[in-house]
């Protein structure tokens, strides 16, 4: 099958079209003329199904596929109806977050996420094994797959190939005698983390090192942090 020459050409690595895919898709998309052709790389398979679904929704002509060599192109001609870009963005912009969270027994708490629950223990404990892990973990937890997920993104975005990428964090409260309420000086919060994140690419390091900057920089968890804790996260490249 011959393919039309794309008017403009978008990559969206690893992404499937629950994961912002479709989000690239519109933005690449909404500046063609109706009838233009959109060239779609991507490397995951389920968008093999859901591509075509999507364009059916939104009204454009989905004309078909072609593997390559590392991933799969997909042709989209735009078609007459107009997008809905800018409604997604102000969406996406206004979106909330929310949990919520139970008491249990045992001074644990149970915690509702979307479509998932997990539990909590005491927000300091200093024993090797617990339960369940504290608030202080999940926070320490959530720094870090922030970064290590965002990295593997962008990764992805750019064709970049990694083989394992993992993030070692350690933090230290300024008092945790204050929290446990055996002192009345310092602060109970984070006064320093430190850590490490590894990385396995055969990539050149300064790219690899433009792309730590960058996760840093738009990391929503790292950038609240930072703004009251001590960070110090360092690239660490493995060949």
């Amino acid at each position: 099958m011959d393919f039309p020459n794309p008017q403009a050409i978008c990559d969206g690595g690893d992404l499937d079209c629950g994961s912002g895919l479709l989000l690239i898709i519109k933005n690449s998309i909404d500046p063609l003329q109706v009838g233009n052709v959109l060239e779609v790389r991507s490397r995951d398979k389920t968008v093999a199904d859901d591509l075509p679904i999507w364009c059916r929704m939104v009204k454009h002509d989905f004309i078909g596929a072609r593997p390559n060599e590392l991933d799969v192109s997909y042709f989209i001609r735009k078609g007459g109806e107009e997008d809905d870009l800018q409604q997604d963005l102000e969406a996406a912009r206004g979106y909330q977050w929310a949990v919520r969270v139970r008491g249990e027994a045992g001074a644990t708490a149970q915690i509702y996420s979307r479509n998932h629950s997990f539990r909590s223990g005491q927000p300091a404990d200093f024993s090797a094994q617990v339960d369940q892990p504290s608030s202080v973990d999940y926070l320490l937890a959530a720094l870090g797959s922030c970064l290590t997920v965002g990295f593997q993104l962008n990764c992805s975005r750019q064709n970049l190939i990694i083989d394992a990428v993992e993030c070692s964090l350690r933090g230290r409260l300024d008092n945790v005698l204050y929290h446990l309420q055996l002192e009345d000086t310092g602060t109970p919060a984070f006064s320093k983390i430190t850590g490490t994140f590894y990385v396995s690419s055969p990539e050149e390091e300064d790219k690899l090192e433009e792309v730590w900057q960058r996760v840093i920089e738009r990391s929503p968890i790292y950038q609240t942090l930072c703004k009251q804790v001590e960070l110090k996260i360092n690239l660490s490249v493995v060949f």
